[in-house]
Order: structure tokens, then sequence, then C-alpha cells
């Protein structure tokens, strides 16, 4: 097999119908090497079948041994660990990507070898009208914020403090980058995708994909939906991501960032210079 450009990692729980559409739209994917390592997160290996079916040698099937218990970090970290790619993406097993998606990123980040991440557009589908309508309106806007944000420095100020832009399958980044970041933090209990990322960013720095990266699977079953009745585990995620960008970027610079986004609109907040603050880089 030529150079691995993209591991593509991918836990599965009990979606063998909808996993099988994830794998084949990686397979799809022209203008790169690709690997999908594809984490079975059940005890009983309710994957096997379905994936070996497929019967392609750039497929691995893996059983996570033992079940995370509902934990996709401890998954996306013991992917990484199995990965021999240049670049890492992960991707969850009710989404798919776009055609061309992965040759875009790979592209733009072998154009940019300062950045450590790149990002993109992300396309809602779904049969619940209300959610998909309601799932497009805010990834559009997103779209717009992310192609217009000047630098990565504001576009972790504006997840830190606006929301965020991007998910999980969205993304890219480099796997050398992986480690030093320590990996998915799997005591986050929801949104360690976007502690993950809002990391990377900060570290290392992004480069914007301007195009349709994955198509994103909406609907009320979805887990993205089940954060607990009253937001509870929301609220701890959040508290947790905070506290650890305080811990390792300093106070000053999140409380300048935070009152860069409170006292101006968005857009004359982007338009401020920052060379108060680090350049992304490194990790701190």
């Amino acid at each position: 097999m030529s150079a691995i450009d993209v591991s593509v990692v991918m836990p599965t729980h009990r979606r063998e119908k909808e996993v099988v559409e994830a794998i084949r739209s990686v397979l799809r994917q022209e203008g790169v090497q690709v690997e999908v390592i594809v984490l079975d997160d059940t005890p009983e290996g309710t994957a096997r079948a379905a994936v070996e079916a497929l019967g392609d040698a750039r497929v691995r099937y893996v059983v996570n041994d033992p079940p995370s218990k509902g934990r996709p970090a401890v998954v996306r970290n013991h992917g990484v660990s199995l990965a021999k790619g240049r670049y890492l993406h992960f991707l969850d097993d009710d989404d798919m990507l776009a055609d061309g998606a992965l040759h875009a990123m790979v592209s733009s980040l072998d154009a940019r070898p300062q950045a450590g991440v790149a990002v993109g557009w992300v396309v809602p589908f779904g049969d619940d009208a209300d959610w998909l309508k309601d799932k497009s309106d805010y990834f559009q806007w997103a779209a717009k914020v992310g192609a217009s944000t000047p630098s990565s420095l504001w576009t972790v100020a504006h997840i830190l403090f606006r929301g965020t832009l991007y998910v999980n399958s969205a993304c890219m980044i480099r796997r050398e980058h992986f480690a030093a970041l320590g990996g998915f933090d799997a005591s986050i209990p929801v949104y360690e995708d976007v502690d993950f990322y809002l990391r990377g960013i900060r570290a290392y720095g992004h480069v914007y994909v301007d195009r349709p990266i994955l198509h994103y699977r909406t609907g009320r079953p979805s887990l993205m939906h089940n954060l607990g009745k009253d937001g509870t585990l929301v609220m701890q995620s959040n508290d947790m991501i905070h506290g650890k960008y305080r811990k390792t970027n300093g106070m000053l610079e999140y409380r300048l960032l935070q009152l860069c986004m409170r006292a101006f609109p968005f857009g004359l907040a982007k338009r401020l210079p920052t060379l108060w603050l680090p350049k992304p880089g490194r990790v701190p």
C-alpha cells in the first residue's frame, strides 16, 4: 500500500447500517490514500459482519475491548494508537464525508505547513424537518463566520465565548500534534471534541476550507440531543473546557479575549490587532 495520507478513525456503537454508509463515504474519496479504522464499542462486536462484508483492505475492524461505556474520547484515542496516516480525521458513525472532502483538507494543510488543523463546512441532513431547518440555519451561519474570521486566535475566542463553529467530523489534524495535545480528554462528559480542536487550533493554528466537508445527520435520537434534561452535563463540560484554557494559556489572555468578545460586535472584534497575544505554533 502507498503511504497513507489520512487515517479515518470511526468509533461505532450499534449502528450497523449507518456505519457502512459512513465507511463508503470515505472509500469514495479521490486524490488521497486512506485507511479506515472502525472501532466497535460493543462487547459482542455487532458491526463485524457488516464492516467485514465490504471486503476492502483499507478498512480495519477492531473491537474496542473493554467497551468505553459511552465515552467516545476513549475510543478515538485507541484508534489513533493504530493510525499510520499523516493526518487524522474522526468520523462519527452516523455521518458521511462530502465527495472530495479529504483531498480538499489535505491540500489545504499541505499548502499551509504552519497550520495544524483544517476545518470546513457542515451540511446537515435528516428526516425531521424542524431539526433539519434549525441545524441548517446554524451551520450556514457558522460557515459565514468561519470563512470571515481572520485568525486562529479569534476563532478560539468565538468558540469560547460565542459558540462553537465546527463539529468533530468536519475537522482534520496533523497526526504528530495529537500526542502533544494529550488526545481527547475522556474526563469531559460531552463536547470533548470541542475541547480537543479548541486546544489544537490555539496551539497550532488552523486553515479554513471554504467548501462542504461533512454531511451531518440530524434527528431527535442523536446522541448530541441527549445531554441531560437540565443541561447539567453541558454546563459541567463548559466549565471544564474554560478551566483548562485558563490553566494552559493564562487568565490574562482568557479575560482579554472575553472582554473583546463581550464588549464589541464580532465584526469589529475580529478586526482588532492581536499583537499582544502569543502566536499559535506550540503547546505552552
